[in-house]
């Protein structure tokens, strides 16, 4: 079964820019649109972003304009990356396909904090 591995997060200052990584253990980019999750402490998981296969992008209002998912199909990979964090941004962060069929991995955890 297909499993995902998120990495890059970390404690880090208000601001600034930082980007996350998911790697599927099979090919599944091709055919499923990417999602990116995130779950702050007390808090249930919310869906943050999406790239639907085909370039389509979409984003929820808390992070619009400020975080991009991007996608690499070749390295079975899909990226979001964090511009102007806010203390708000402060999560575990989880990828999935975009109707969520797989798996949540370990998610990775990201500290904003000033």
């Amino acid at each position: 079964q297909v499993q995902l591995v998120e990495s890059g997060g970390g404690l880090v200052q208000p601001g600034g820019s930082l980007r996350l990584s998911c790697a599927a253990s099979g090919s599944i980019f091709s055919t499923n649109g990417m999602g990116w999750y995130r779950q702050a402490p007390g808090k249930e998981r919310q869906w943050v972003a999406s790239d639907i296969r085909g370039g389509n992008t979409f984003y929820s209002d808390s992070v619009k304009g400020r975080f991009t998912i991007s996608r690499d199909n070749a390295r079975n990979t899909v990226y979001l990356q964090l511009d102007s964090r806010t203390l708000e941004d402060t999560a575990v962060y989880y990828c999935n396909t975009e109707a969520v069929t797989l798996p949540w991995g370990q998610g990775t955890q990201v500290t904003v904090s000033s």
